[in-house]
């Protein structure tokens, strides 16, 4: 299991709620386009496997993205994800909407992006994570980088984290396979 700094695990055992930047975070940042113009994405398994272990715990997740996507729209259905925002212009406010139907302070609200329309946000939550290639302006605003880069599995690191601050691993070894 990896070691997280105590700061770290203090903040994620708050957590109720969080969001993530799609491209650079989910995805390896890289934009495809067919000849037809449609677009295509590649999301990383265990991303979707901690997300489900998520919702399991009681986590809310939300997919935040200033792009319009069909193709993030889909992931998010296919993962159940509550809260799936293309084409927000405010990432912050966004959460900020969220957190405040859900009648939770920012204190307990995660973000992870990777570059700087993430920023606000990032400087704005209880928890701020980044993936591993994270462009480096971004660095100082997060409380922790993740081992992995975006599109590699770093979505996974940042929900065992949440999992591990909150007591919830052991269960779900002890299950022996995913809810």
């Amino acid at each position: 299991m990896p070691t997280y700094p105590a700061e770290v695990l203090e903040r994620a055992a708050k957590i109720k709620l969080i969001g993530f930047d799609v491209d650079g975070t989910l995805t390896d940042a890289r934009l495809d386009y067919g000849t037809d113009g449609n677009e295509a994405k590649g999301f990383h398994v265990q991303d979707g496997m901690g997300f489900t272990l998520l919702r399991h715990a009681g986590i809310v997740i939300a997919l935040v993205t200033a792009r319009i996507s069909p193709v993030v729209e889909r992931r998010g259905r296919e993962l159940q994800v509550p809260h799936v925002h293309t084409g927000e212009r405010s990432k912050l406010a966004c959460m900020q909407r969220i957190a405040g139907e859900m009648g939770i302070g920012m204190d307990e609200v995660a973000f992870m992006g990777d570059d700087l329309p993430d920023l606000a946000t990032l400087r704005g939550v209880g928890l701020a994570i980044a993936p591993a290639n994270a462009h480096h302006w971004v660095l100082p605003a997060v409380h922790w980088v993740t081992p992995r880069n975006g599109g590699e599995g770093a979505a996974r690191d940042a929900c065992d984290l949440l999992l591990q601050a909150q007591g919830r691993v052991e269960a779900i070894l002890a299950h022996g396979e995913h809810p």
